[in-house]
């Protein structure tokens, strides 16, 4: 009915999750409390694929084998090859230390202006809550930090080129602010001129958010500037000191290409994949590798940034669009010799922003170097991901990663502090002022999570949905039982139009019942006949349910788990096409040839009421949510308001 009602609820329960403590945080618990329609939702627009999967259900030798992956290699690298430059740690506390006061011009706008400020400049948001831009302010200065810091660990040339950026910033507003004079501008206020009028470009300090320099503080703002300009020029005189002849990671960066070009990982293959997540840093590895490469080694590189313009190659005749440069880097996955024959040259080597650390196929490779480790852990599974794929020549694989040169736990904290106090406005989650405070780094879970994250990545490389008990879409949708009925209906049509209600077959897997904690019962595929059931209209598989039921009668699986009866219903049957003699010979002893099914009419009763009573749960639930109940005035009567479309018996040891 609405699809962001749908997704507003579905982040309002996600966030409640999120704040449960790690042992709590499981993907059932969140499967269990997320809304039905967005399971819907995700079932109508979604498909998904992960290497775990296809080798769960998919016949390998049919669709071929993924490649193995070796043990991850981690470098930790110094920056400057003569052990001159500052600590980590140390540039760290530099950085904390800066006011980064050029990105918050509202904070000094005089007390008796700000409030027309407000009105120009703050927003409202669903709900009727403000957003103020000078939080927006400080947020941004935090999220600067950040970005310092990221750039010095990805390379010392894109932490120089920022740190120059910054200082021009610093030293402009300095000489605006030097070079006002008193003017006619004084009479006017910020709310009656037009801010991209040329007229006022000398009166104006700002880029997207604007002040007139009549309205500022200006002594304060100059003096807090001037101390970052003394900071900026410190840092940016020690970062120029390291060039590339003194880079110590771009160093041990050529040491491993020349190693891996030497001693191939597969016979022949030289093919290395180099992430980084900043366009300049990507450029100065190309600058400082690619002649190198071609002279030294005889391989070709290339350098990708996203837009065409910024791309290069050595091959001399070839176009710089990223199709082309990536084709020539995997032309066997990109069926090269199909599009132009004439080509015969590959690129070897492949630097390259995140603008290629998803949708693309480029296992001809067999070698990825993260050059630097992004915020988000999962961008190191994406980036290996390319050539972690089905149809790889390559038999190993191998991950490498540089990281800096300190402890794990160290490293966390330290991005910790530099990020200070954090102020997070989600607007996106419930529609109102919902504002997320992280006191002090021993609070923040987010930290704790990607540490754990980061842990498992230093010792192997993990699919999406492991990584710190991660989730896949794969987990909410049901595409894949769609696709196995569709290819069985291709073959199997009449026998199921001619299959009578009540089919059932008997079966007997002791071990797979342990592996999943369950104990031996039935699964019941159930239809609702009644047209007085009220159902919930969003649960994805109205009007039928799965439950299954334990001999005991203890409810295992609600129909609210669906999705997971469905993979223990596929696990228990896939490859079983003929029946287990064994299972059916102790089935027909203990109901004398199914003539005594008052066992398993319990059991239906037990699933029945499960189900009755896990709607009316849901429907109590939804009267409190826009749109009122899903419940009507006469709901589930009982029994009789369900057929029996079949059922599994699951047998246990021969003691049960």
């Amino acid at each position: 009915a609405s699809i962001e009602q749908t997704l507003r609820q579905a982040q309002t329960h996600f966030n409640r999750w999120l704040q449960l403590d790690a042992d709590e945080r499981t993907t059932e618990g969140l499967l269990e409390t997320l809304n039905f329609d967005y399971f819907k939702l995700l079932d109508l627009l979604t498909i998904a694929r992960s290497r775990k999967h296809i080798e769960k259900y998919y016949d390998l030798d049919e669709v071929g084998e993924f490649p193995e992956r070796a043990k991850p290699i981690n470098i930790k690298s110094d920056i400057d090859t003569k052990d001159l430059f500052p600590e980590l740690r140390e540039i760290n506390r530099d950085i904390r230390r800066l006011n980064l006061s050029s990105y918050a011009p509202l904070k000094y706008v005089l007390p008796n202006k700000l409030e027309e400020y407000s009105r120009k400049y703050d927003m409202e948001v669903s709900g009727g809550s403000v957003f103020k831009q000078i939080d927006r302010e400080e947020s941004l200065i935090h999220l600067m930090r950040v970005n310092l810091l990221k750039r010095m660990e990805s390379s010392i040339n894109s932490f120089a080129l920022t740190l120059a950026r910054l200082l021009e910033k610093v030293r402009d507003i300095i000489n605006r602010i030097d070079s006002y004079e008193e003017s006619e501008i004084e009479e006017l206020s910020i709310g009656e001129i037009e801010i991209d009028d040329d007229d006022f470009v000398p009166f104006l300090i700002g880029s997207k958010i604007k002040v007139l320099l009549q309205d500022v503080d200006r002594v304060r703002w100059r003096q807090e500037l001037e101390e970052d300009e003394v900071l900026l020029i410190k840092l940016l005189r020690e970062a120029r000191e390291i060039d590339a002849l003194r880079d110590e990671k771009l160093r041990h960066l050529k040491e491993l290409i020349a190693a891996k070009c030497g001693n191939s990982i597969n016979p022949g293959n030289k093919k290395i994949l180099i992430f980084t997540a900043f366009a300049d840093t990507a450029k100065y590895l190309y600058e400082n590798i690619a002649e190198w490469a071609q002279d030294a080694l005889g391989i070709h590189s290339a350098l990708v940034t996203g837009g065409n313009s910024g791309n290069k190659t050595t091959m001399p005749n070839l176009r710089k669009d990223i199709a082309t440069i990536i084709t020539s880097f995997s032309p066997l996955s990109k069926e090269r010799a199909k599009i132009d024959e004439s080509l015969t040259e590959e690129i070897d080597i492949l630097i390259s922003t995140d603008c290629l650390s998803e949708g693309q196929n480029l296992q001809d490779c067999d070698y990825v170097v993260n050059y630097d480790i992004h915020w988000n852990p999962v961008r190191i599974i994406q980036r290996f991901g390319r050539i972690d794929r089905l149809g790889s020549k390559n038999k190993v694989i191998q991950l490498v990663s540089f990281w800096p040169n300190m402890e794990l736990d160290e490293y966390i904290n330290l991005e910790a502090r530099v990020s200070g106090r954090m102020v997070l406005l989600d607007i996106s989650a419930t529609g109102e002022e919902n504002i997320i405070e992280f006191p002090d780094a021993g609070k923040m879970n987010d930290l704790e999570y990607r540490r754990r994250q980061l842990e498992q990545l230093q010792n192997e490389v993990v699919d999406l949905e492991d990584i710190g008990g991660g989730l896949s879409i794969t987990d909410m949708t049901l595409n894949d039982f769609r696709m196995d009925l569709a290819e069985y209906l291709k073959e199997h049509a009449d026998l199921l139009e001619h299959m009578p209600p009540g089919a059932f077959a008997v079966t007997c897997v002791d071990d797979l019942i342990e592996q999943e904690g369950l104990k031996p019962g039935v699964i019941f595929c159930l239809h609702s006949e009644s047209a007085k059931v009220g159902t919930d209209s969003t649960y994805a598989l109205t009007p039928y349910y799965l439950v299954w039921v334990s001999e005991s009668g203890e409810v295992q699986m609600n129909f609210t788990q669906a999705k997971k009866i469905l993979d223990l219903l596929k696990k228990l049957s896939l490859g079983r096409s003929h029946p287990d003699e064994g299972a059916v010979a102790r089935f027909n002893f203990a109901t004398r040839d199914a003539t005594d099914m008052s066992r398993y009419q319990a059991l239906l009763a037990k699933a029945v009421a499960a189900i009755t009573g896990k709607a009316e749960e849901k429907g109590v639930e939804s009267l409190f949510q826009r749109g009122g109940t899903a419940l009507s005035k006469e709901s589930f009567q009982g029994i009789d308001d369900f057929e029996v479309v079949s059922y599994l018996i699951v047998l246990g040891g021969e003691a049960a």
